[in-house]
């Protein structure tokens, strides 16, 4: 899986600028693959040619090399009936560069049960043992937008010590605390900013 870019000339009708941000359009789209539109999606590419789109390329982790999809660890955690909602991010690793980490809302039935275990059993024998996937973390809800997309950039900074903004579109604000909290329980966020 790489990162998917179009080479120029852009087709007539494409996006030229963005509304009073020329200079921005141009850092963000066109600087990393001079010559090439930056599609800032991930994907493969088959033997007859044709690009298969996976996902954000901010929704892949790089995990000792391999580049994961989040949105596939994901599928695999929502597969086990007892996980009613997950999101998952990378975290930095001194060893490996990133691990993944999933945040996940248990079912109330599942409250007692321990889930933790056997969603690392499931990732690795769905996933294969490269995820390197051994974080798991309980949390009351995750940060949403009011399109229903989860906010994962914003856990990752936090995961990751760096400050976090969160953006207007999220529907409660307040799941970062619980979030911080339990971030802290495994070692991370400690010491990073409170989300503001």
């Amino acid at each position: 899986m790489g990162r998917i870019a179009a080479k120029l000339p852009m087709p007539p009708g494409c996006l030229s600028t963005l509304f009073r941000a020329d200079d921005r359009y141009l850092d963000t789209y066109f600087s990393r693959f001079p010559g090439f539109y930056d599609t800032m999606d991930a994907g493969t590419k088959d033997t007859d040619g044709y690009i298969k789109v996976m996902s954000r390329d901010d929704d892949v982790i790089n995990v000792a090399g391999h580049r994961l999809s989040t949105g596939a660890l994901e599928e695999v955690l929502l597969s086990h009936p007892g996980v009613a909602d997950a999101a998952v991010i990378g975290v930095n690793d001194a060893l490996k560069g990133q691990v993944p980490l999933g945040l996940i809302v248990p079912r109330a039935a599942f409250a007692g049960a321990d889930l933790e275990q056997e969603l690392v059993a499931r990732v690795r024998a769905d996933v294969g043992a490269v995820a390197a996937f051994r974080l798991v973390v309980r949390v009351e809800a995750l940060p949403r937008t009011r399109s229903g997309k989860t906010a994962r950039k914003t856990i990752s900074d936090l995961a990751n010590g760096k400050a976090v903004k969160i953006p207007p579109t999220i529907e409660d604000p307040g799941v970062y605390v619980g979030i911080k909290r339990a971030l802290n329980r495994l070692g991370y966020a400690v010491g990073a900013p409170d989300p503001a």
